[in-house]
């Protein structure tokens, strides 16, 4: 099996800082640029685990190039040019301190909340008598906290956030409009597909004059739940889980193995061929939510690669 990328220690010329996240490591620029490698890393209940996804980091950083790429009528991105396979350099923002998740579908963590008895998720009202993977009348929008390395995002409501201060009343109604428009583009292009996008979040943050832009990664395997179209009405009709791509396998996967990123939780052993079926199906939902075959950057030193690659980028923008 090709080599994945867990970790990166690159030097680059004009380097500040560097975040270490649980996927992706930024690299701030001169205060200019910022340097995202989207590492091979698998996280699932805020838990980074111990083994990395080939290709993951690859399938991620394209598909959200593509997506962005799809939406920039709707709001701009952070992103200037993608040097590497597995590096996106963009224009350096301030994040904003929540994850807008919006929800088209009863399923993953709304669903339990629900089978555990709540009608109130983040403040929004879930109606009575749903089931599994049953579509809402309306999409909901479900923020949670943006957390610091190796703390969990939490549920928060939209009054606890103005209540707060977290973001101002003026550019949270921002927020919440442009998450609505961009989920709704992401579906359309998913019913293209063949798919359905079910649910997602999206991450914001403002540039250094003020303006509003789209960050991080969208309707990538990480960020967004998709199910297939076909057979999706029968499924559901006769109460069986929906065929689907997205990371929800590795967490259906951990949960059966008594894992749910608990205090007292041991991480099960990750075995060689689970990991190769992890990152087929990253490939897979690359392949189907683009249209295009997957093909497989040089791996035999990722590292190297990438380091060859953003230098030259770096020194053919500072001529």
């Amino acid at each position: 099996m090709s080599k994945a990328i867990v970790e990166s220690k690159f030097s680059f010329e004009g380097q500040k800082s560097v975040y270490h996240g649980k996927v992706r490591d930024v690299y701030n620029i001169d205060d200019e640029l910022l340097v995202m490698v989207v590492s091979d890393r698998l996280s699932a209940f805020d838990v980074v685990l111990p083994k990395g996804i080939p290709y993951k980091g690859q399938v991620l950083n394209q598909i959200a190039q593509k997506a962005m790429k799809a939406t920039e009528d709707i709001v701009p991105n952070w992103i200037i040019s993608v040097p590497d396979p597995t590096v996106t350099v963009g224009k350096l923002c301030i994040p904003f301190k929540v994850e807008m998740v919006i929800r088209g579908y009863l399923t993953g963590h709304a669903w339990r909340e629900y089978k555990a008895g709540k009608r109130i998720l983040c403040g929004v009202e879930l109606e009575e008598g749903l089931v599994e993977n049953q579509r809402f009348e309306k999409s909901k929008i479900t923020p949670t906290t943006k957390a610091d390395n190796g703390e969990h995002d939490m549920d928060i409501s939209r009054e606890e956030i103005l209540n707060q201060g977290i973001v101002s009343k003026e550019d949270y109604a921002k927020l919440e409009e442009i998450t609505i428009k961009i989920f709704q583009r992401g579906q359309e292009i998913a019913d293209e597909m063949g798919l359905i996008l079910v649910d997602t979040k999206y991450e914001f943050g403002k540039t250094t004059d003020g303006e509003i832009v789209l960050i991080d990664e969208i309707h990538t395997p990480d960020s967004s739940r998709y199910f297939y179209k076909e057979g999706y009405a029968d499924r559901l009709a006769n109460g069986e889980q929906q065929r689907q791509l997205s990371k929800e396998f590795v967490r259906q996967w951990l949960i059966e193995n008594n894992f749910q990123g608990r205090e007292d939780d041991v991480m099960p052993e990750m075995s060689d061929e689970f990991v190769e079926s992890v990152s087929e199906r990253y490939i897979e939902l690359y392949e189907k939510i683009t249209g295009e075959k997957f093909v497989k950057a040089d791996a035999d030193n990722i590292s190297d690669r990438i380091q060859s690659n953003v230098d030259a980028y770096l020194k053919s923008v500072s001529e």
